[in-house]
């Protein structure tokens, strides 16, 4: 049972009463005594005559998948199995992170019909966002009183990582035509893999003219070339303890996330094949030997339940999935934060195993602040915080260079510019036939 705000102002009615009665001689605690039990007995009837919310049927239509952000509408049908009109509210018990609204619904539902209600959401957690149960209320006809029971019924939406960076990828996809020579501009394309022969025309780099051919047909003919396709990309994101560091207006996770999603993207695009592992101790997800369209929805649906894990990283296993994933890796992409030399070691002294096998990038999302940070001297906590904004770049810088010597290359940038410097890295090492 439940009493509605009308209840207080019923017993405070009550005042009136009793101090009429007293002054016609009647004794005040009789009276207020009288009162509080007809206030009783009014809840009692109330609720006696209010619905049974027990013989409500709910039914669901949430759809299976979001994305971060992005409003997503739930539909709640509450059908009246019972012989009473049912008057009063409900309230889908989605939890906070789903950003469902507070106010309740308002229901009058006649016997034996049904009400469709629509719940809208905003996510604000990625992973699966789910309400076990409505809460009904059925007021009574005074709207004194009623009866609220708790209906079991399931309901849930797996919310994916936005993606934010795609609006990147036209940009990137354009240029990767151009590569290819499939643009309408007359550009040769580059790299090392031959195509086709076709007519010397002016502007041509003369190197890649192919002189037997040029015999066979009467006229100079030239070479042309492609990126190399059919390469492996292994994509590793760090899910230990430095990918919960907050950069920008998220975490470092969620950076990795959207410079993976990119740059599988354009990858897959390019003919080549992409696997990821997202890794601390153990992997948390994988996605390996898909191709084509079914590679970003398999990457983002693995990615949504993800969460960092504040434990150190086991870089040794992490590239035993690497090698367990592919023999022939031609390129391998870490996406981590190795910023202090303290912690770094591990990392490190595991690195030229890998670097010796592929070409490896190693992307961090950075703390935008600390440049300015370290600049800015006004007072003498600023100065503090100045040495310790020092302190962290030169670390970092450290780390990089100690990583240039172990083969690998450093990539670092803030959360929003760490997806296109990878992917236009990526389109770099393309364009050298370094892939």
């Amino acid at each position: 049972m439940f009493a509605t705000g009308r209840l207080p102002l019923l017993v405070g009615l009550g005042v009136v009463s009793v101090v009429l009665l007293s002054t016609a001689g009647v004794d005040a605690w009789v009276a207020a005594a009288g009162w509080l039990a007809l206030c009783v007995a009014a809840v009692g009837m109330d609720i006696a005559a209010a619905a049974d919310p027990r013989t409500l049927r709910v039914e669901r239509g949430i759809p299976s998948r979001a994305r971060l952000g992005e409003p997503v509408e739930t539909e709640l049908l509450l059908r009246n199995a019972g012989p009473r009109r049912l008057r009063g509210a409900a309230r889908d018990a989605w939890q906070p992170t789903a950003g469902a609204p507070e106010e309740r619904l308002n229901i009058d539902i006649p016997s034996g019909e049904a009400r469709r209600f629509v719940v809208p959401l905003l996510p604000r957690r990625r992973g699966e966002l789910a309400s076990e149960f409505v809460v009904v209320r059925a007021l009574g006809p005074l709207g004194i009183a009623g009866r609220q029971v708790l209906l079991a019924s399931r309901g849930a939406v797996r919310v994916l990582p936005p993606f934010t960076s795609r609006r990147h990828l036209p940009s990137r996809l354009a240029r990767l035509r151009e590569l290819d020579g499939n643009t309408s501009v007359h550009v040769r394309g580059q790299g090392t893999e031959f195509d086709s022969l076709r007519e010397y025309v002016r502007g041509d780099d003369v190197r890649s003219i192919d002189w037997r051919a040029t015999a066979r047909a009467g006229s100079t003919m030239l070479r042309t070339w492609r990126p190399e396709r059919d390469r492996h990309v292994v994509i590793v994101i760090d899910t230990g303890r430095t990918s919960a560091a907050r950069v920008g207006d998220g975490v470092r996770l969620d950076a990795s996330m959207e410079a993976a999603l990119l740059l599988s993207a354009l990858a897959t695009r390019a003919g080549d094949h992409v696997h990821l592992v997202m890794f601390d101790r153990v992997p948390r997800a994988r996605v390996t030997r898909l191709d084509g369209t079914a590679l970003l929805p398999a990457m983002v649906d693995a990615m949504a339940s993800v969460e960092p894990q504040l434990i150190d990283t086991d870089w040794d296993g992490a590239f035993a999935e690497v090698r367990a994933m592919t023999s022939r890796p031609s390129l391998v992409v870490l996406l981590t934060a190795q910023d202090a030399p303290e912690s770094a070691r591990g990392f490190l002294g595991s690195l030229p195993r890998l670097s010796r096998r592929a070409h490896v990038l190693v992307g961090t999302a950075t703390d935008t602040g600390l440049v300015d940070a370290a600049a800015h001297r006004a007072t003498a906590d600023d100065v503090y915080r100045a040495a310790a904004a020092e302190r962290a770049l030169r670390d970092a810088t450290r780390v990089a260079q100690t990583m240039g010597r172990a083969g690998a290359e450093a990539i670092a940038a803030s959360p929003e510019d760490l997806p296109p410097r990878i992917a236009d890295r990526y389109l770099e090492l393309k364009v050298a036939g370094r892939l």
